[in-house]
This record gives structure tokens, sequence and C-alpha cells, in this order.
């Protein structure tokens, strides 16, 4: 729905700073991308209807050295991601005519951009739905600009970190997957890197949330050896008010529900006193 320009907009907290916005593009139009200068800290693609909305992000994080991209649907959506590199994708789950859930889940299964969602104050269920498919965090409209760039600039960060394969709080590496690597085979197990989805031994296919994906590949990519929550946590992707030492004993913990025969004595994933937690089975590597 369009906000009524006569009306404070009904996505902006009361007393949140926004610029005087320039004329609104017409509906569906992208708002170019901004060049990149020399200090930029990345490339927002916005997806959102409300092209008066669009507008006042693009000034608002341009203004705060972030380029900006702004379209209306999927569409534009992935013509943009097809086109150019992408740091974070700030998607509206409610676009006309759209399942934002379904663009989240596309975009999750086959490319690697952080996804932070845009949701009205009364669709917790949503919100709770695109986290388990992946999404990094979440905003809920009416929203302060300087939450949502706080926002924004943390989960770029947390995926910097889990792309340079962040060297361990006490300067230990841990492995990422090597380039042209498809999948791990472990225990009867098979984690497809490219659909990030799980297959058992006999044959059904797990959905695995963000934070469940990035420790099992570290996990694949490192096995038989100790790792601490420090390490575990470096790799991770997890929602914003989560991120604490504890986050990975519950990651740990779903996993283990998923994975093991018996969670309560488990076999695959085993807690090492005092080190952390290692990962037993052999693991082959598919290319």
């Amino acid at each position: 729905m369009m906000p009524d320009p006569s009306a404070s907009s009904p996505f902006l907290a009361p007393g949140s700073p926004a610029a005087n916005p320039a004329p609104p593009a017409s509906q569906g139009a992208a708002i170019p991308a901004r060049n990149p200068s020399p200090g930029e800290a990345g490339h927002v693609l916005v997806v959102d209807d409300d092209a008066a909305l669009r507008q006042m992000l693009d000034e608002y994080l341009s203004g705060h050295a972030l380029r900006v991209t702004g379209v209306a649907g999927g569409a534009a959506m992935r013509r943009v991601l097809a086109q150019e590199p992408v740091d974070l994708l700030l998607l509206d789950l409610r676009l006309p005519g759209e399942d934002g859930l379904a663009l989240a889940r596309e975009v999750r299964e086959t490319r690697q951009v952080p996804i932070v969602l845009l949701t009205g104050v009364d669709e917790e269920a949503d919100r709770v739905m695109g986290l388990e498919l992946g999404a990094d965090d979440y905003v809920t409209k009416p929203f302060s600009p300087r939450e949502l760039l706080a926002r924004i600039r943390a989960v770029i960060r947390r995926s910097q970190l889990t792309g340079e394969a962040g060297a361990g709080v006490q300067g230990r590496v841990v492995p990422v997957p090597e380039e042209g690597l498809r999948a791990y085979r472990f225990a009867g197990w098979e984690l497809n890197l490219g659909t990030r989805r799980l297959l058992s031994p006999d044959g059904r296919r797990l959905e695995l949330t963000n934070g469940e994906f990035s420790l099992l590949t570290a996990f694949c990519a490192a096995p038989q050896r100790a790792h601490s929550r420090e390490q575990l946590l470096g790799l991770s992707r997890l929602h914003a008010a989560e991120v604490y030492d504890r986050t990975i004993d519950v990651q740990i913990l779903r996993l283990r529900r998923k994975l093991e025969v018996d969670p309560a004595r488990p076999e695959i994933i085993v807690t090492e006193r005092g080190a952390g937690y290692r990962f037993v089975p052999e693991v082959v590597e598919l290319r």
C-alpha cells in the first residue's frame, strides 16, 4: 500500500530522521544503483512495492556509505542479482501478487547473499518462517532508519566474517568449502552446498536454517577435531538479537535432533568437555 503523502509515513517510527523525499519513482521502476565510492560499505538491494519507501531508503542508506538499488518485485530482483554482486537483500514479505517467503527461499537456495526481512507488526508467523528458511534478520514496520542501518551493518559484518573463513578467536583457522566442491557425505548423510539441503540415509530431504547450515558446513570442512563455541560462532550467521555463545548450543541441539538416532546420546556431534564440539564421522568431498 502506498503511503498518503499528506500523512506521516507508516513505515517510520515517530521521531525517525528522514530526508525530504524526492518525487517517488514510478511503480515497479528500479532506483538506479549508485557508483561505489572508495569508502562504500556494501551494496543493498531493496525489494519493496512502495516507491516512496524505496526512495527514502535510497537516500538514507546512501548517506551512510551504502550503495542502494531499489526494485518493486521478484522479476526485477532476479535481474539485479544476476547482473551484479549484492551484499545484502532487504526484502518486504508482503509484495502484491507475490509470496515474499517464496522469494526468500529461492534466493537462499541459490545464493549466499544475506537477507533482512521487512515485516508487519502482526506477522510473527512469517518472521519465524523467514528465519527458519535462512533469513539473517528482520525489521518490523514502522521502523527507525537508524535501527535498520545498524542491523544492515551487523548482518554484512557477519557475512564478511563467514566469507573470509574467519581465523578463530585464538588465531586458529577453521576451513571453508573449496571452490568447485558440490557436497559433503558422512555417515550415510549428504549435505548439498548448492541447495543447502540435507539428504538422509533413507532418502529424505531435510531443510536447514542458515545457522544449522553454517555450523554443519564448518564441521564437515574440518571433521574429527574439536571446535570452540567462539570459533563456531564466527562462522554462523545468526539473528542479531541472538548472537552469544549459548546460541551455538541451541544450534547443536537442533542439528542433533535431525542427525542423531538418539539426540540424548549423540554419536555424530559429540561434546568435548572444556573444548567445545567434535564432528566424529569421516567426511567425503563430492565434486
